[in-house]
C-alpha cells in the first residue's frame, strides 16, 4: 500500500486491542505517526507503538479515560509533548453495561453515554485547534445504534447518540476543513465480544446472514477509516459507513 496519509498524525483512543488496534496499525502502514491511547491495557499499547515505530513511524503510548474532560486534557497535555498538530482521530474506545434497559440505573447510563458519546465532543473540542484543514475526525459506531439487540439498549442508545453528534459536528467544522463521518461495524470476533453472553449465537447469525461472506475481522473496519481519511473522500461528510458485507440489509 502506498503511504497515502504520509506526514500525518492519528489519535487513536482504545488502540491496546481489537479495532482500534487494526486502526492504528493501518494508519501507520499508510504514513501516519500514531497516539495510542489506553486505559488498562498498558503492555498491549506498548506492542502496538513498537510496531509503529518497526514500520519507521513515530509512536506513543497515553493512558487516558475518554469519557473524563479531565482526563482527556491530561491526554492532549502529553500529546502535545510530542506533536505539534493532529490530522486524523479516531473516536474507537467504548463500554458499556450489558444488561435489560428495565435493569438499569443511571449510573449505567451515564457511564455509557459518556465513554461512547460524550467522548467524541471531549476529543473534537481538544483537537481542532491542533488540526489543519483536511483533518478527519471518525467516530465507531455499531448496528445496535439503529437495531433492537438484547441487552444492549443503553449502548445502542450511546451509539445512536454518537452518530447524531457526529451529524453535528460534520456541520459544525465543515467550514473548517474538518470532515467528521461515523464506521459502523457489524460482528466482529474481538475480546470485546468475549463479554456477550450470546456471542455464539452473534457470530452465528452474522456468518449465514452476510452476503459477503461469514467473517468480519478488525482489519476489514480499519480499511473502511483508512478510506474515510483519504483525500479522495473530502466531500464525505456527516455520513455512516456500514462496514458489516451486507448483513445490515439482509432483514
Amino acid at each position: 500500500m502506498s503511504e497515502a496519509l504520509a506526514g500525518k498524525v492519528a489519535l487513536v483512543t482504545g488502540a491496546a486491542r481489537g479495532i482500534g488496534r487494526a486502526v492504528a496499525l493501518k494508519l501507520a502502514t499508510a504514513g501516519c505517526d500514531v497516539v495510542a491511547n489506553y486505559y488498562n491495557s498498558h503492555e498491549e499499547a506498548e506492542a502496538v507503538c513498537a510496531e509503529v515505530r518497526n514500520l519507521g513511524r513515530r509512536a506513543v503510548a497515553i493512558k487516558a479515560s475518554v469519557g473524563i474532560p479531565d482526563s482527556v486534557d491530561e491526554l492532549f497535555v502529553e500529546l502535545r509533548r510530542h506533536f505539534d498538530r493532529l490530522d486524523i482521530v479516531v473516536s474507537n474506545a467504548a463500554s458499556g453495561v450489558l444488561r435489560p434497559a428495565t435493569d438499569m440505573a443511571l449510573k449505567h447510563w451515564r457511564w455509557c453515554m459518556e465513554t461512547n458519546a460524550l467522548a467524541l465532543n471531549l476529543l473534537a473540542q481538544r483537537a481542532v485547534p491542533l488540526m489543519p484543514q483536511g483533518g478527519r475526525i471518525i467516530a465507531m459506531s455499531s448496528l445496535g445504534a439503529l437495531r433492537a439487540m438484547p441487552g444492549y439498549g443503553f449502548i445502542g442508545a450511546s451509539k445512536a447518540a454518537l452518530e447524531s453528534l457526529v451529524r453535528t459536528l460534520a456541520q459544525e467544522l465543515g467550514p473548517r476543513g474538518i470532515r467528521v463521518n461515523a464506521v459502523s461495524a457489524g460482528v466482529v470476533d474481538t475480546d470485546a465480544l468475549q463479554y456477550f453472553p450470546n456471542r455464539e449465537e452473534l457470530l452465528a447469525s452474522f456468518a449465514q446472514r452476510t452476503p459477503a461472506g461469514p467473517v468480519l475481522t478488525a482489519e476489514d473496519v480499519a480499511g473502511a477509516v483508512y478510506l474515510l481519511c483519504l483525500p479522495e473522500a473530502g466531500m464525505v461528510n456527516g455520513h455512516t459507513l456500514f462496514v458489516d458485507g451486507g448483513f445490515a440489509i439482509s432483514g
